[in-house]
């Protein structure tokens, strides 16, 4: 696995690229948006990218790359931990977040768990003894069927599947149906409890004033 680390503090990055190379991991280094733009390239499997940087924004480079197809899973090292900041990075594209100082093995646990879902089949889903069939719409829990109404497998395949955290933005837009019915935020509240129930409440952790996360 290669990871392109885009960061320009020098001492943090020389860091993490020792850390990184000790777990297994090839690295490539940038500390400009100019150098990650130019970085980024085949056989890359996960950036980790700084929010900051001296020639422009994490979040507007992987806005860019989203915007040209690139599905490399995005990792944000930032030291703004707001709402704002973080809704930001990851309504951009970005699939997770971790917020300075950080505390290292976390960090590997994150881009483990990146990683992971990058090499996952398609066609099925498993994650702590949940298992989604998307060709079914099908969910069970160690082997016994889940009752899920549509809205609630909808919900729980989009968690299942996020690298990450998902915004609640990006839930709601992910519900509306063919008739142009949607689930309000209120309503969306409600399912998430629901399903809660279902599939353990230590299962879906809300993220305040972002979204929700699955926890393995």
């Amino acid at each position: 696995m290669k990871i392109l680390l885009v960061e320009d503090d020098l001492a943090l990055g020389e860091a993490l690229e020792e850390l990184l190379r000790r777990e297994g991991y090839a690295v490539a280094r940038a500390a400009s948006a100019r150098e990650a733009l130019a970085g980024l390239q085949e056989g890359i499997d996960l950036v980790m990218l700084d929010v900051t940087l001296p020639d422009g924004d994490g979040v507007s480079l992987c806005r860019h790359w989203r915007g040209r197809g690139i599905s490399t899973p995005i990792l944000f090292l930032t030291a703004k931990d707001e709402e704002l900041d973080i809704v930001r990075g990851l309504d951009a594209g970005g699939n997770d977040y971790v917020t300075k100082p950080f505390r290292m093995q976390e960090l590997l646990s994150r881009i483990r768990a990146l990683l992971r879902r990058k090499q996952s089949p398609d066609a099925t889903i498993t994650r702590s003894g949940i298992r989604l069939d998307k060709a079914r719409l099908q969910a069970s829990r160690d082997g016994e069927a889940l009752m899920l109404t549509l809205t609630e497998y909808k919900i729980l395949a989009k968690l299942m599947s996020q690298q990450g955290v998902l915004t609640r933005s990006a839930l709601l837009e992910a519900l509306w149906d063919a008739d142009s019915r949607f689930v309000d935020d209120n309503t969306l509240s409600v399912h998430v409890s629901r399903l809660r129930e279902k599939v353990g409440p230590e299962r879906i952790k809300t993220i305040r004033g972002v979204g929700y996360q699955w926890v393995d």
